[in-house]
């Protein structure tokens, strides 16, 4: 996709590093709080049980669809989770254009994709931490 849109004349606004940057932030922040649920799970099918959640998971997020299309509990959720709040940061730092005005979480997107990794990152690498040294006694 990104090779089509330079083909075409697109061109990162700021580049690609700090938009590369949030993602791997998140991605991170998510490894970890991945890290801590593998680590509570006793057996492989119950792994496969909490992947069967995330599936519907994608349907709170704000990433395909605008929060403004969407009943107004869903709107709130899809604007102000880690994910939803990474897209439209990523969108204005390669230039794109983010949705209609949410609001401060549309204006303030790359302090919201930069915040919501930290707080995940200093919440679950304790809990992962403690967890594997239980496994060990």
């Amino acid at each position: 996709m990104v090779a089509a849109g330079l083909a075409i004349g697109w061109r990162p606004e700021h580049g690609p590093v700090p938009a590369l940057v949030l993602l791997l932030w998140l991605r991170f922040a998510l490894g970890w709080a991945g890290i801590y649920l593998g680590l509570l799970l006793k057996t492989p099918e119950s792994a496969v049980s909490v992947q069967i959640l995330v599936w519907p998971a994608g349907f709170l997020l704000s990433v395909f669809v605008s929060p403004d299309t969407m009943p107004g509990w869903l709107g709130a959720i899809a604007t102000w989770n880690p994910v939803s709040s990474t897209a439209p940061a990523v969108r204005h730092l390669l230039g794109g254009p983010a949705w209609t005005d949410a609001g401060w979480a549309v204006d303030h997107s790359v302090l919201l994709a930069a915040s919501w990794p930290a707080v995940l990152t200093l919440i679950f690498v304790p809990l992962a931490l403690r967890q594997y040294r239980l496994l060990g006694r």
